[in-house]
């Protein structure tokens, strides 16, 4: 068991409390541990020394403010799934700079080349994952209804 601590030392570490310290701090400032500075607090009557109703309201919102960020970015995401899944089937301009002359020289096709479309299918993919990573995340991890949202996102992408 430590040595009792100085009263001095005691009454500082109560004064910061009453000051509105955290309780960490604290301990760091005046070399004692943490629980020390709790204990002082209780046998000093000083009432929510460290109450974290604060703490906890402003982490409420920021998790609501994220959970609307991310409610935003899924929106944004589907949006652009179906943007570039349009793509697959509409007339593009394929350009090619380059040779000894750094010539350009352009051609309009009715669609995307087969390669083409592929990289647009694999973008539209990596859209959609991250759409049910999110909804993952939202749902505290239930595999089952994000499962079910994926099945229905990608049905409404190829009716799209």
């Amino acid at each position: 068991m430590p040595p009792p601590l100085d009263p001095a030392k005691r009454a500082a570490i109560a004064d910061a409390i009453r000051a509105g310290g955290q309780r960490n701090a604290i301990a760091r400032e005046h070399g004692v541990s943490p629980s020390t500075v709790t204990t002082i607090a209780t046998q000093e009557g000083i009432d929510g020394a460290f109450d974290r109703t604060a703490t906890k309201r402003a982490t409420e919102a920021r998790n609501a403010d994220t959970s609307a960020r991310r409610a935003e970015l899924k929106s944004l995401l589907v949006e652009d799934a179906h943007r570039l899944r349009a793509q697959l089937w509409q007339p593009c301009t394929m350009h090619n700079f380059g040779g000894k002359d750094n010539t350009h020289n352009s051609i309009d096709l009715p669609q995307p080349t087969f390669e083409q479309q592929r990289n647009i299918m694999t973008s539209v993919g990596i859209a959609v994952q991250r759409v049910a990573d999110l909804e993952k995340l939202d749902m505290g991890g239930g595999v089952e209804e994000a499962a079910g949202l994926i099945r229905d996102l990608v049905d409404s992408i190829r009716g799209g």
